[in-house]
């Protein structure tokens, strides 16, 4: 920070603010202007204009904090002795140089500077993360980038020198030149030459002095401006984790609080806002400041949205997006096809290039034809053409006669033979590349695969495969260093076919005898070598080249450069492909140049090297690409002794790049000094498929001079040329890359579509004609069609030429003097919302973004991915080591901003990632593909992630109008709403009562079967170990129960409400029938878990104080608990009602029993927490609980002589009646499994089901999910255990949800095995209003399954596709509807009844339904209507309770037991849980279901809105550095498939997200935490 503010100052007191420069005297303004003058004309160094223009302003300066200001511009002159020398230099340079002020390529840094300036710094939310994210796991993380990544990077060029010195300004001894490099190089590399010092404090070199007044009065206000920047975001940018535990946060408070110095208050811990959570508690905490400035951010206007709007309704209407009537459109006539000059037919031209290498070897052995250098620059062999012809030819003989398998040989001619050679071996490579010309074999250079895991080395593999390659030749040192198998041999790499591994060296190669010659034969059309290329997409295609083309191209390439025999060229470039092979391998051979090869290890430690060697060896010609312009700049210091004055040619290989002209421009200005003469630097265009397509001719050849274009970004993101609109601030510089080759025919085609020519002033792809293209795509005769034969077409659909042509991926048009002009690659074009992005220009735009401290240059990727209909931008930077989050995410939204002012794109996810983690390509730079790749695949591992889908989705559909719906009048015609059946359906009849049905209460039953069947063994619980724990006959029952009533009587009054707490077991069935004997409302509670008191006692004291209870009974062990010191930390443990212990009561009879009026007395209250967090009693009457049984007993036909097998808790609903209940109505024994217990032994349920060969048995979501997850591997050891589960004709889920037909299926699938039928598992549905619904029993049809369009249930209706189709959505019948039950689906709003498979409110008729809310205030009135509602019209008489959940009702094929038609009711989900967001409603699980799919890392995940925005919490499985990967791939599932743009990503722990006994998600409760900073979150993210 203290660097920031004081670079700030320095700037504030060198340029007099405009208020300053207002005051001065006019003699002081007319010195100071002479003093510019001076400058200018070179008659006074920077350090003497410095110093007498600080003596001059010195006394009109404000002294700033007590400092005298010329001692500290002094002390900063001091700092930088070399800071000045080329700054000089540079003024005389541009003096005698100055073009049109517009062409300036150092313009881009200022209109992105300008850019920034428009944006008032706006405060958006940091994200938060947990420190231990921050620590990098591995070590090479933490050190800066080894070279080999830093492509294009100064950091990787700094001598160790480089002390930590924290600013630039402090050690005297150690010169700041770095801050003053950092500017000019960051300048010159994006579009901005060495003139940009003028924005550094110290050196000015721009000579015009009416800019220099406006950058005066500029300056204060810029610095002012970044002050400002910086405070704002510092301000905001303090309270950055979510994790509320006081010890983290005492992190950010050790930063020096620097805010004073900048005279803005730190604010924001004043008035933070105070917000509500669902229950209105008001929470005061830095996530909700958070939420509020990221929805303050949102609010701001966005773009017009595009016309792309589509109704999200049954058909998908993606609008085609309707061009903007605006926007730019050619106006040019048609182009006309350019054709190069003729090539030249010279007489001793050889007829093919063996033959020129024959000719060479033989009649001027001693001409050096390549120079290898070692990495210390020093020259290790020169080849001569004599050695090259003789080790080439016993090379070709070796591998036609001495390689053979079962005395075959192994390689005829015309055979592909892989060629891996490491890239500072130039000499080998040469011989085995001409070595295999001669024995007719065809070369595939590769790069070397050092891993296994290289990124594209799988490619590379396919490419090997498809080429039929089963020889690789190498080096002996790199055959050393491929990885080996056990046996010795090098390893196969992933994807690769299987090779043998020929060393080239000299000892394996065999002289050929006297009378064998390489048969020479003129250039045909057979393929000569195969280069690799890899795609956008990242797969690697093979490019055949015929002899004939490659000898044409060599001709042009020698015409067009001028080439002369025994030249010397410098290569920098990659030897195996593209221009380094033309030019250093092919074409040198063809003219007997002698080549120094410059390799990469070399330019990594001395960038300055192939100037040294240009200088050493004279060399006429050098082939470089910008970086390497670019490196050679930061390593000034060495630059004295050299002279470039030798080069006629600096061929530039990437000058179709757009940042190409600043690296040649910048290059210009430090080395026209040394001799560089500025029309030498000739900038070429090519690609892998058309080879070298335009180059700039050298100067002798009496060409039009170079040409610069300054076009308007806007134009070409419409494909159309516009020069130099009046938007200064969004403009491409771009420069020529020369003529057409020599005869050679280009055209331009549109880009998408038939290829008709471009007018001419339209932006499109270059298309070539001539001999010297690439043939075909090896082995992709599809492809090949497309590319290398296209027929480009007039506008009237003629054929322009009988010729085919070759696309050349080069995006460009057709400049004055029949300059050609590329303006980026198909490879990189990004087709946004219909408007085309250059990725280069982006990253163009992105390094000119200052300061560049926290990313490294070189480091930048740039692509696109495809998110709901239309490409997104993605820009991936690496991070240095030192950076802070505040600073990178400082400049990351200003990277935003930039991108957005300057090309009007938004990006939809900037992620920065640790220092060297970037897959590499093979020289340097980021393997683009492979980036995207693990950006799509999450993992990439960032450390800062920022997304903005608020900003670039604006084609999500319309959010939907909620219409009028129809009222009463919509005509029902006999039981036909609107032409359907009404959606209404029953369950049979209770029909005759049985013998134990005359009772009207269930203690009168459990009396009757004490008496009559005393041992009939009712219960059986299981503990862990699968051993009975305890048991219960009926008479057993009895007595217990009597026991409790006993004690109960004498104190409690009838009717009062008693609460019991005890784990489940037959104590909880004996004290809940001693309750009735006593005339007692009994109320099961769950309790306590003794390791989490804090989160389970509250709920229990809240239940017992909610039901009223006078009096809690339970064991011993719990009321000790309930009473310890710890409970008394979670609540106030001295409120509790009176606690027995029933574990020792006196065995005592009671007089009588309690006897109920009548039925319709309250028997018990059932309390559960609903997943929206609420807690609801019910009241059941006697009456109520007798039905329920004779229900259940009908549909599962239930005897005293079956048994059953629960597995359920026995605190409420079905649970609750199948455990305490049933049994003794129905007489059948019930196996208990407690559910806990399945902790410590997963196969308990399983084990007992078949031990005790149960037929029916019940079960929860969450003890199912233990059993799929916990024994799913295990089903052979079972098998093994004699588990069978052959036996069991119904399993039933008891839940209160939509079915989780997933893991209802994954349960059969896994268990079938263990004989268990696929038909067997279904579930049961019930709510508060009635406990059991439907549950599928024993007979009648098999649960269906349907198949629901997710779009449409948005919309609230029910449209069904078919299996597999887009947006289906599976739903399961929930189980039979129960007998007597009736069911009916109604229209939440109108009340009125809906047709089959319409979507509704379920409503619910039956005797078994509650009777109401049992409440504190008794504000049963808010509910009373969901027990008692009719409806508005049809049959306005029956009584019907609301469960609360939408579903439908569909009438099958199928026939029930009556012989009726089977109604099948399908819930989908529960009203109170459903998001509405954009009018539409959501099921928060669909779209849960999305996000746990998007990453294997996702174990659950919850969603839930805060003031409109969508929160997606999900747990992390797996290392902490995945946390950020998710972020992305949650936005991206999100949108494609739902349509929504997430606000908020949490990533949290596993666990974190509460799950109830039933294994439902508890978001209320998850909600409240997170705004409350109690999730102890991984990492929040905000998007923007």
């Amino acid at each position: 920070m203290a660097e920031r503010t004081s670079a700030g100052l320095l700037t504030m007191m060198l340029e007099p603010t405009p208020a300053v420069a207002m005051t001065l005297p006019a003699e002081v303004r007319e010195k100071l202007a002479e003093l510019e003058l001076e400058l200018s004309e070179g008659d006074i160094t920077q350090k003497g204009y410095e110093k007498k223009r600080s003596k001059l302003l010195a006394p009109y300066i404000p002294q700033i904090q007590g400092v005298d200001p010329s001692l500290q511009i002094d002390n900063r002159i001091q700092a930088s002795p070399q800071a000045v020398l080329p700054g000089s230099k540079l003024n005389r340079s541009r003096a005698a140089n100055t073009r049109d002020e517009r062409f300036r390529s150092d313009l881009h840094t200022e209109a992105v500077q300008a850019a920034l300036a428009k944006y008032k710094e706006r405060k958006m939310p940091m994200p938060s993360k947990r420190r231990s994210v921050l620590v990098q796991s591995s070590v090479e993380a933490c050190t800066p980038p080894d070279t080999s990544s830093a492509s294009e990077d100064e950091g990787s060029l700094r001598r160790q020198g480089r002390l930590a010195t924290s600013t630039p300004y402090q050690g005297h001894g150690h010169p700041a030149v770095e801050h003053w490099f950092n500017r000019v190089i960051q300048g010159s590399s994006t579009s901005s030459s060495a003139s940009s010092t003028s924005s550094h404090p110290g050196g000015r070199s721009i000579t015009n002095a009416t800019a220099h007044a406006a950058l005066n009065a500029n300056a204060a206000a810029t610095a002012l401006a970044d002050l400002m920047a910086h405070t704002q975001l510092d301000n905001h940018s303090a309270p950055p984790d979510v994790t509320g535990l006081s010890e983290r946060s005492s992190l950010h408070a050790e930063r020096p609080q620097v805010a004073s110095v900048r005279g803005v208050s730190r604010s924001y811990n004043h008035h933070t806002s105070v917000m509500e959570t669902a229950d209105g508690v008001p929470v005061n905490s830095r996530v909700s400041n958070k939420i509020q400035q990221l929805l303050n951010t949102l609010k701001r206007p966005k773009r017009p949205p595009l016309r792309e709007f589509f109704v999200d309704d049954f058909e998908e209407l993606l609008d085609v997006q309707q061009p903007d009537p605006n926007q730019p459109k050619p106006e040019g006539q048609q182009m006309s096809p350019l054709e190069g000059e003729p090539l030249g037919v010279g007489t001793n031209w050889p007829p093919s290039l063996p033959a020129a290498l024959q000719r060479w070897g033989t009649t001027h052995p001693k001409s050096p034809c390549l120079t290898a250098l070692d990495n210390a620059g020093k020259p290790v062999y020169t080849l001569t053409y004599g050695k090259l012809w003789t080790r080439s030819q016993k090379l070709a003989y070796t591998l036609l006669n001495k390689l053979s398998t079962r005395n075959e040989p192994l390689l005829m001619p015309g055979d592909r033979v892989a060629l891996v050679f490491p890239n500072n071996d130039p000499v080998m490579f040469m011989v085995a590349f001409y070595g295999c010309l001669l024995a007719e074999l065809v070369p595939v250079p590769i790069e070397v695969p050092l891993t296994r895991k290289d990124a594209g080395s799988q490619q590379i593999g396919f490419l090997l495969g498809s080429c039929g390659v089963t020889l690789a030749l190498t080096t002996d040192a790199c055959q050393k260093g491929l990885p080996k198998a056990q046996t010795g041999e090098v390893v196969t790499f992933k994807g690769w076919p299987r090779l043998l591994w020929f060393v080239t060296d000299g000892k394996h190669v065999v002289k050929p005898p006297k009378d064998w010659h390489p048969p020479l034969r003129e250039a045909s059309n057979e393929i000569a070598y195969i280069e690799y290329k890899t795609s956008k997409e990242g797969s690697t295609m093979g490019i055949a080249v015929s002899h004939s083309a490659m000898l044409a191209h060599c001709h042009a390439l020698t015409q067009a450069c001028c080439y002369t025999e025994a030249e010397t060229i410098t290569n920098v470039l990659d030897f195996k492909r593209e221009a380094g092979l033309w030019h250093g391998v092919l074409t040198s051979v063809m003219n007997r140049m002698h080549v120094i090869s410059i390799p990469y290890s070399l330019m990594k430690v001395n960038p300055l090297s192939w100037i040294q060697k240009v200088h050493t060896y004279k060399a006429r010609v050098a082939v470089v690409k910008s970086r390497d312009m670019h490196w050679s700049l930061l390593a000034q210091r060495d630059q004295r002794d050299i002279s470039l004055s030798s080069l006629r040619m600096l061929i530039v290989a990437d000058g179709a790049n757009p940042w190409s002209i600043s690296s040649c421009d910048a290059f210009l200005n430090v080395f026209q000094a040394r001799g560089l003469r500025p029309e030498v630097i000739c900038p070429c265009a090519s690609s892998s498929e058309a080879m070298t397509v335009a180059i700039r001719r050298p100067p002798e050849m009496g060409v039009p001079p170079p040409g610069k274009a300054v076009l308007s970004m806007g134009g070409l993101s419409h494909s159309v040329i516009r020069v130099d609109t009046e938007e200064k601030l969004s403009v491409l510089t771009v420069q020529d890359v020369g003529q057409v080759m020599p005869g050679a025919l280009i055209c331009v085609v549109r880009v998408e579509g038939t290829p008709y020519l471009c007018q001419t002033d339209e932006v499109g792809e270059i298309c070539v004609s001539s001999g010297s293209t690439g043939l075909a795509y090896y082995g992709l005769p599809g492809m090949t069609k497309n590319i290398f034969e296209t027929i480009p077409l007039t506008s009237s659909g003629l054929p322009i030429s009988d010729r085919p042509f070759s696309r050349t991926s080069l995006l460009g048009f057709v400049g004055p003097d029949s300059l050609v002009f590329v303006v980026g690659k198909m490879d990189g074009l990004m087709v946004v919302s219909g408007r085309r992005h250059n990725a280069d220009d982006v990253v163009a735009t992105a390094l000119a973004v200052e300061p560049m401290k926290f990313v490294y240059r070189g480091r930048i990727a740039v692509f696109s991915v495809s998110v709901l209909h239309d490409e997104r931008i993605v820009v991936v930077a690496e991070q240095r080591p030192d950076a802070s989050e505040e600073d990178s995410f400082q400049w990351m939204s200003r990277v935003l901003q930039a991108i957005d002012s300057i090309h009007q794109v938004g990006v939809y996810c900037l992620a920065l990632v640790p220092a060297n983690t970037l897959p590499k390509a093979p020289l340097g730079g980021i393997h683009i593909s492979e980036t995207k790749q693990r950006f799509l695949e999450g993992a990439l591992h960032p450390c800062n992630v920022l997304m903005c889908p608020h900003t670039c989705v604006t084609n999500l559909p319309k959010p939907r109008q909620k219409q009028p719906e129809v009222g009463p009048a919509s005509m029902i015609v006999g039981n036909l709403v609107a032409g359907k059946r009404i959606a209404q359906a029953c369950g049979r009849d209770v029909g005759q009562l049985e013998d134990n049905d005359q009772f009207l209460y269930i203690q009168d039953v459990l009396q009757w079967r004490a008496q009559a069947t005393p041992d009939h063994p009712l219960f059986l619980v299981l503990n862990a170990k699968g051993t009975v724990a305890s048991t219960a006959s009926c008479l057993q029952l009895h007595k217990k129960a009597e026991r409790v009533a006993a004690a109960l009587m004498g104190r409690l009054n009838t009717g009062d409400h008693v609460a019991l707490v005890y784990p489940p077991g037959v104590d909880l069935i004996a004290t809940f029938y001693g309750c009735l004997y006593a005339g007692c409302v009994p109320v099961t509670v769950r309790p306590p878990h003794p390791q989490n008191l804090a989160t389970t006692l509250p709920t229990v004291k809240m239940i017992v104080e909610v039901s009223k209870s006078v009096c809690i009974l339970t064991t011993q062990a719990i009321m000790k608990l309930l009473k310890s010191k710890e409970a008394a930390a979670a609540v106030d443990i001295k409120s509790w009602p009176t606690v027995m212990d029933t574990d020792d009561l006196p065995r005592k009879k009671i007089s009588q029993m309690y006897k109920p009026p009548t039925p319709e007395m309250l028997a018990y209250l059932d309390f559960s927490v609903s997943t929206t967090g609420i807690l609801a009693g019910v009241k059941m009457s006697h009456a109520a609980t007798s039905a329920l049984c004779r229900s259940i007993k009908l549909q599962c036909e239930l005897y005293p002589s079956r048994q059953i097998a629960i597995c359920l808790d026995p605190y409420c609903g079905l649970g609750f009646a199948l455990w305490c209940l049933c049994s003794v109505y129905s007489g059948h024994q019930s196996i208990l499994v407690p559910p806990l217990e399945l902790e410590s032994n997963a196969s308990l349920w399983l084990a007992a089901v078949s031990q005790y060969k149960v037929r029916v048995t019940f079960c929860s979501y969450s003890v199912m999910e233990m059993c799929t997850k916990g024994l799913g591997s295990q089903t052979e050891a079972l098998r093994l255990r004699n588990v069978n589960l052959s036996c069991v004709r119904t399993c039933m889920v008891v839940a209160e949800e939509r079915p989780r037909i997933t893991l209802t299926q994954s349960f059969s699938k896994i268990f079938k095995d263990l004989g268990l039928s696929p038909r067997a598992v279904s579930t049961t549905f019930g709510c508060r209003v009635n406990v059991a619904i439907c549950l599928q029993g024993t007979a009648g049809p098999d649960p269906t399954t349907v198949y629901v369009d997710m779009r449409a249930l948005r919309h609230d209706r029910v449209r069904l596709v078919e299996r597999g189709s887009p947006h289906s959505l599976p739903l399961m019948e929930s189980g039979k509807i129960l007998p007597g039950v009736k069911v009916i689906i109604a229209n939440t709003e109108t009340k009125g009844p809906l047709g089959d498979s319409h979507l509704g409110e379920i409503w619910v008729s039956s005797p078994h339904n509650a009777t109401g809310y049992y409440t504190v205030y008794g504000e049963e009135a808010l509910h009373a209507d969901h027990f008692n509602t009719k409806l508005s019209f049809g049959d306005t008489q029956t009584v019907w309770a609301r469960t609360g959940y939408l579903g439908f009702l569909r009438r099958t094929e199928l026939t029930d037991a009556c012989g009726e038609r089977h109604d099948a009711l399908y819930v989908v989900g529960s009203l109170d849980e459903t998001l509405e967001l954009r009018g539409m409603r959501y099921h928060p699980i669909d779209i849960e279901t999305s996000v746990i799919r998007s990453h294997k890392s996702i174990a659950e995940c919850a969603v839930f809105t805060w003031t409109n925005l969508l929160v997606v919490v999900v747990e992390l499985e797996g290392s902490e550095q995945e946390a950020l990967d998710l972020v992305a791939l949650v936005t991206n599932v999100v949108l494609e498939e739902h349509y929504l743009i997430v606000g908020v990503v949490v990533v949290v722990d596993p666990g974190v997200i509460p799950i109830n006994s039933r294994g439902e998600k508890q978001r209320m409760h998850l909600r409240d935490g997170f705004l409350a900073d109690q999730l102890d979150p991984i990492y929040v993210a905000y998007n923007m």
